[in-house]
């Protein structure tokens, strides 16, 4: 059937494949199909299977030439790609690259796709680069902050009625904008709107504002907000806002005490347990950010130092997880998100714009890495598995039993292994990297950088 294949490497780990057809085996699936139709086709003066193939030709012909053609592409192609090294990805269907493309019984038949293939990965010099570690300590105002946010978690919220408002009291208010006579903007209030005082987590911040009045007191403010202005929708304008303040709450803050410590968790009897506590989980915690970042900054200089074109269907792949991601992380619907990116004037394309170079970037790393690792043959055994799982097991609290049982319920069994992978490789390629102690910073700074 096929007499001959050619393989063109093209831009992009993509591939073009042009394959030719004996004129035989065409002529054959042309009258194998003609003779199919014959068999039920329903022609004036003719009996029902008994159409001769010249008039089932004349009169079927082109919708007979197409069939005949889908099936012989289909198997040409089936043919050549269980015989060929270059393999279409598993998200990247080859696509007929003729624009015109007719089938003529009596010649062979020639065609081309093009699809994407897996890229050739060439890693480059991974051994002896200089990594840049920041350094970090956790101070006692770190420490000071995790304590007032156990304070706060712990606190009695009481309503006051005779207190004027101050900065961290709870209020709950009604607002509305009025135009330059003085009436309500029609669609503009929000009732019963509650937030922290000095939070800043209002529409029109009105933090300020609100200090100083006690709950049934009215007051007109006008504010301007400028162009960089956190909501787009009122950035650069002037607005005039009533509010209505209806309730003021305040936090009873509980003293930082061994009592406090006891309702946290039984596992403290002092208030000094409980600190222990909270400076080595945020020590851990420094270290694992501190080698991500270190590892995020080995892996970009690799790249650099690499050559590899990322297939567009990967990206598209990639834009996709993140698209699903985004989804999520908003904890709304598809629908909803889409409906908010339309009053944003935004679309899902748009935001795939300004996410495709980190989507390349993640690829890039992922396929050198994945390269690396089959260089360097790092594998973990069941047994090194095995142990992983249970001290996971023993940090959740979990039976060993139940912890597996809901990794296999997750599918993250070998999900683990491949981050178990993973750090086994970085460990290794720390040890032949020069590290060079970065700047200072502090621990919440480390924290909010984006990874």
């Amino acid at each position: 059937m096929v007499t001959d294949k050619k393989v063109e490497r093209l831009e992009n780990a993509s591939v073009k494949l042009t394959i030719t057809l004996d004129k035989d085996s065409v002529k054959k699936e042309y009258d194998d199909t003609v003779r199919h139709y014959s068999k039920s086709a329903q022609v004036k003066g003719f009996r029902k299977g008994k159409v001769p193939l010249e008039i089932m030709e004349r009169k079927f012909g082109p919708s007979l030439r197409a069939e005949a053609l889908q099936k012989l592409l289909e198997s040409g192609l089936k043919e050549v790609l269980e015989d060929i090294e270059e393999q279409p990805l598993p998200y990247a269907q080859p696509t007929l690259t003729d624009e015109d493309i007719d089938l003529n019984p009596e010649e062979d038949l020639t065609f081309s796709v093009q699809y994407d293939v897996f890229p050739t990965i060439e890693p480059g010099e991974y051994t002896g680069l200089e990594v840049e570690e920041p350094q970090v300590e956790v101070g006692d105002e770190d420490l000071d902050r995790e304590l007032k946010a156990i304070q706060e978690q712990n606190a009695m919220v009481q309503e006051v009625t005779d207190t004027p408002v101050e900065k961290d009291h709870i209020v709950t208010l009604d607002f509305w904008e009025v135009d330059a006579e003085g009436n309500p903007v029609p669609d503009s209030e929000r009732q019963d709107f509650v937030f922290t005082v000095g939070s800043g987590y209002n529409f029109y911040n009105v933090d300020e504002d609100v200090i100083g009045m006690k709950p049934g007191e009215e007051k007109t403010v006008t504010k301007e907000y400028p162009e960089d202005y956190s909501f787009k929708e009122i950035a650069g304008t002037t607005k005039t806002v009533q509010i209505r303040l209806k309730t003021v709450k305040k936090r009873d803050m509980p003293e930082l005490d061994d009592e406090l410590a006891q309702d946290v968790s039984d596992k403290y009897k002092t208030l000094q347990d409980l600190k222990d506590d909270i400076r080595k989980r945020m020590v851990d915690t420094a270290e694992a950010r501190v080698r991500e970042t270190k590892s995020n900054n080995l892996v970009k200089k690799i790249v650099e130092g690499a050559t590899l074109d990322v297939p567009d269907s990967m990206v598209r792949a990639e834009l996709s997880q993140f698209w699903q991601d985004f989804i999520r992380q908003t904890g709304s619907t598809e629908e909803n998100v889409m409906k908010m990116l339309t009053m944003q004037g935004k679309s899902p394309e748009n935001l795939f714009e300004e996410w495709r170079p980190n989507a390349v970037e993640r690829l890039k790393g992922r396929l050198v890495l994945g390269k690396i690792m089959e260089a360097e043959n790092i594998e973990v055994t069941d047994e090194e598995l095995e142990q992983n799982i249970r001290e996971r097991a023993e940090e959740s609290g979990m039976e060993l039993e139940e912890f597996k049982g809901y990794l296999e319920q997750q599918n993250m069994t070998e999900y683990l292994r491949d981050q178990l992978r993973e750090t086994k490789l970085f460990d290794q390629l720390f040890e032949k990297s020069k590290i060079v102690k970065g700047e200072k910073v502090k621990f919440l700074d480390l924290m909010q950088r984006k990874s």
